[in-house]
Parts: C-alpha cells; structure tokens; sequence
C-alpha cells in the first residue's frame, strides 16, 4: 500500500481526483470504478471542476457503481442509481449508457449479481476503483466476515452501516435492510484502487485496514494483498496509524517519476 496523509478532507479529494485524472488521461476510455456514500465526494466534485474548465475529458470512460441497495425504487433520491447519475455523471459529463449500477431491483438476484462480475470482465476489467470505508472496515457493503474471494453478491447490512446511512433517509426505518455489492474478490481484481477516508470516526478502520492483521473481521483489510493500493486520508482519519510519519516521509520524497500531480 502507498499511505497519503493530507491536511484536510478537500485535500483528499484534490490528491485522488489528481491520480484519476492521470489514468484517463493516459487512458480516456477507463474503466472507473465508482463509489457513493460521502467520502468520495470532493473527488467527484474536484474531477468535475476539471471538467467545467476544460482541463479533464470523462465522455470516454465507463464506470461500473460498487453497490446498490435491493428494494428501493430506481427513482428513489436514494437509490445509488440516483445518487451516481446525480453526483457523478452529469458533473462529470459521462455517457449514462457507459455507467452500469447493480440491479438492486432484479427479480432473478443471483443471475443479476453474476451478470454484473461478467459486465466489469467483457468491459476488460476496472482500471481504478474508488472506495471509502466504514468505521466497521467495510468496503462496498462487504461488512465484517466477508470472504475475501466474494464476487457480487447480496448482503444484509450491519446495524451500525444502517445507522450511519439512515442520515441520508427521512426516517431511519426507510433504510433498506439488504444490498447488492462488488465482492471484495471483485474489488482485488481492479487494476489500481483508491481508498480515501476523512475524519477522526474513521481512524480505528483505517488503522486496522493498513496496519493491522489480515482479517475478515476488517474486510478493508484485503487491500493488503492488492499489488497497487493507495490509501488517502487527512490527518484525523491517519490519528492512529503507527507509522504515520514514515508515510508522511515517504510521500514527500517520491520520486518524481512515481508523481501523478
């Protein structure tokens, strides 16, 4: 893993949209993949000031969403279909027909799921995926005793990642209780994955996806096996991390050839 600590989360989201924008440079018909939720917000919303002045072009690349939740309306404020199209592929001036969200309404939920894994294949596979995490150590919505060979599939969400969603519902009872999302199998086989996490509610996480013992119980974990992980995060999500200053030591003395700014 290439540990980045920033001074604050608009710096998060400046430093990660700065290494996606050097992949659709080098690449504009990328394969992105995209996550919801808030940490990844100021990427979406750094990347699209780069659209609005010219400087970045996204109308080539695809993307493929991390998760959706199973039951709710398509047209739901909520639905991460909604939340996707809104936040992501109008200010960043995507094609709709190039972005796929998992069917979270599909009648058939298994052959929906294998479908998905073999869209991202057919597509040549994701060339950098977003993610966040929750404070449990979630990434997508592969809660604690995930497998680290699962492929997409349907969870049950823990109770706490329902408490923390339900600021985004009218009532906490309208969160869905179940959801589709990429298997952290699925998420090892992208080329290059970003995690980004802000705040001082998501150091523990943080700390035991970098620095503590492989683990199902911390499915952030798994990024430890990926050949190109980089893990961007402000100074209170990096409040418990161990080496903290080596990484801090090591990311101002890249070498410029490894640099994407």
């Amino acid at each position: 893993m290439e540990i980045i600590i920033l001074p604050t989360p608009a710096d998060v989201g400046r430093v990660a949209a700065d290494l996606i924008a050097s992949v659709v440079r080098a690449k504009p018909a990328a394969v992105l993949g995209l996550a919801t939720g808030s940490s990844p917000l100021d990427i979406y919303r750094s990347l699209a000031a780069r659209v609005a002045s010219g400087d970045l072009d996204v109308s080539e690349a695809s993307g493929f969403a991390l998760d959706e939740y199973v039951g709710i309306p398509l047209e739901h404020p909520e639905s991460y279909a909604s939340v996707i199209a809104r936040d992501v592929v109008g200010p960043l001036g995507m094609d709709p027909a190039r972005v796929r969200v998992p069917d979270g309404r599909a009648a058939d939920i298994e052959a929906a799921t294998a479908d998905y894994d073999r869209a991202i294949a057919e597509a040549g596979g994701v060339d950098i995926q977003i993610l966040g995490i929750g404070a449990n150590g979630h990434i997508g919505f592969n809660e604690p005793t995930s497998s680290f060979s699962s492929r997409t599939r349907i969870k049950t969400l823990a109770p706490s990642t329902r408490e923390a969603n339900a600021r985004f519902f009218d009532d906490p009872d309208d969160v869905p209780t179940h959801c589709l999302t990429q298997g952290l199998g699925t998420i090892l086989e992208a080329r290059h994955v970003v995690l980004v996490a802000q705040g001082a509610g998501k150091a523990d996480a943080v700390a035991a996806a970098v620095e503590g013992p492989l683990s199902a119980m911390c499915p952030g974990s798994a990024l430890q096996l990926h050949q190109h992980a980089t893990v961007i995060v402000d100074e209170a999500a990096a409040s418990r991390l161990t080496l903290a200053e080596y990484y801090r030591y090591t990311y101002a003395n890249k070498p410029a050839f490894q640099r994407f700014e």
